[in-house]
């Protein structure tokens, strides 16, 4: 079992920066890769970054590249989103979540996720 607890999100102008926190517990995560996902209403979860805990290797979304970074610390197991250049259109919940490997990384077919946390940029 992992637990993922976000914190980070807020509001903010277009054209500012937020950066995502994600503190995961539970197990060991070399065998997993950790996912940033964000949702508005009535929509379905869409797929923003992930890195593999292992290598650290990250991917991304085609419309958050070049804006937003996915960071990872060993030490305190945690993973980042730093998001710059923030606009309108990125306003959601954004969720962390786990998947074990092997996975497709770019879907929700995680295995654990986080309650979310609100993103709200203003124009």
């Amino acid at each position: 079992q992992v637990q993922l607890v976000e914190s980070g999100g807020g509001w903010v102008q277009a054209g500012g920066s937020l950066r995502l926190s994600c503190a995961a517990s539970g197990r060991t995560l070399n065998d997993y890769a950790m996912g940033w996902f964000r949702q508005t209403p009535g929509k379905e979860r869409d797929f923003v970054a992930t890195l593999t805990w292992r290598t650290g290797t990250p991917y991304y979304t085609d419309f958050v590249k070049g804006r937003f970074t996915i960071s990872r610390d060993n030490a305190k197991n945690a993973v980042y989103l730093q998001m710059n250049n923030l606009k309108p259109e990125d306003t959601a919940v954004y969720y962390c979540a786990a998947l074990r490997l092997p996975g497709i990384i770019s879907t929700t077919n995680y295995d654990y996720w986080g309650q979310g946390t609100q993103v709200t940029v203003s124009s």
